[in-house]
C-alpha cells in the first residue's frame, strides 16, 4: 500500500508539473489580476479534478471509455468552452488591473475565475479518460476503488495546490510589469491564442 501510493505521488508530481491549460489559466490570472483570484482560479481547477476522481470513483467514469458519443460529446463542448474563453481574450483584452470594485461585482468576479478552472478541467474528458486508465494501477489488490480513487484525487489536488501557489508566488516579482497596460494586452492575446490552441488540440483529438 505504502509503495503503491509513493508511486502515485511521484507520478503525479511530474505530471502536475507538466504545463497545460491549467497551467496558463493560473498565470494568466495571476499576473492580470493579482495572487487572490489566481487562487481561486487554481482552487476551482482542482475541485474539477476532484470531481472526476468521484466521478470515476463511482464508475461513471468509466462511461467515457466505453461510449464513443458521450466521450466525443464532452470533447467537442469542452473545445467549445476553451474556443470561447481564447476569443474572448483576443477580442477583449484587459487594459488595466483593478484592485477596487463594488463587494458584488468582487463576488461575481470571484465566482467567474473558480467555474472558468472548474469547467476547464470538467468538460475536458481526456481528464476522466486519463484518471480511469491511470488511478486503477495504483490501487492495490482487494482495497475499495471508489475510496482510493477519492483518495488519490485528493492526493493529485494537494499536490496540484502546492504547485500552483508556487507558479503564482513566482508571478508576483514581476507583476508590476505585467499589470501595465500594453503588457496586459499582449499576455491576454497570447494567452488567447493559447487556449484556442488547446481548444483545436481538445477537438481533434482522439481516445
Amino acid at each position: 500500500m505504502t509503495a503503491s501510493l509513493l508511486a502515485f505521488l511521484f507520478a503525479i508530481t511530474l505530471l502536475t508539473m507538466t504545463p497545460g491549460f491549467d497551467t496558463a489559466l493560473i498565470l494568466r490570472t495571476s499576473a492580470a489580476s493579482g495572487w487572490r483570484k489566481a487562487l481561486v482560479t487554481s482552487m476551482g481547477v482542482n475541485a474539477g479534478c476532484l470531481a472526476w476522481g468521484i466521478a470515476v470513483g463511482v464508475g461513471l467514469g468509466a462511461l467515457l471509455l466505453a461510449s464513443e458519443v458521450a466521450y466525443n460529446a464532452l470533447r467537442l463542448v469542452g473545445a467549445a468552452y476553451l474556443l470561447w474563453l481564447g476569443v474572448g481574450l483576443l477580442l477583449k483584452p484587459r487594459s488595466a488591473f483593478q484592485t477596487e470594485a463594488p463587494e458584488a461585482k468582487k463576488q461575481s468576479s470571484y465566482r467567474s475565475v473558480f467555474m472558468r478552472g472548474f469547467l476547464g478541467n470538467l468538460l475536458n474528458p481526456k481528464v476522466g479518460i486519463f484518471y480511469v486508465s491511470f488511478l486503477p494501477q495504483f490501487i492495490p489488490a482487494g482495497s475499495s476503488v471508489a475510496l482510493w480513487s477519492i483518495g488519490m484525487a485528493f492526493a493529485h489536488v494537494v499536490v496540484g495546490t502546492l504547485w500552483n501557489g508556487m507558479l503564482i508566488a513566482s508571478t508576483q516579482y514581476f507583476a508590476e510589469k505585467l499589470r501595465k497596460p500594453a503588457v496586459m494586452k499582449i499576455m491576454d492575446r497570447l494567452t488567447g491564442c493559447v487556449f484556442i490552441g488547446f481548444a483545436a488540440k481538445l477537438a481533434l483529438a482522439k481516445r
